[in-house]
């Protein structure tokens, strides 16, 4: 049973890494940029960016989960 308690672990932070995954766009999602304000086109690019490599985070994890 050693081997079942490791998968379910190994599931179980999966499942907390595609949350913090999904909370992050979540986040970015409801962020407003204020061009007003002095390094804010920086901040959206690098936003958009971030927002960018967490989707593909999420559909890398998914795939190897659902081929496992």
């Amino acid at each position: 049973m050693i081997l079942g308690k490791k998968q379910d672990e190994k599931v179980a932070h999966t499942q907390d890494i595609l949350s913090d995954l999904y909370r992050l766009i979540e986040a970015l999602d409801r962020r407003v940029p204020r061009l007003e304000r002095l390094g804010e086109s920086q901040i959206a690019h690098d936003a958009s960016e971030i927002r960018e490599r967490a989707v593909s985070l999420i559909q890398r994890i998914e795939g190897n989960t659902r081929k496992e």
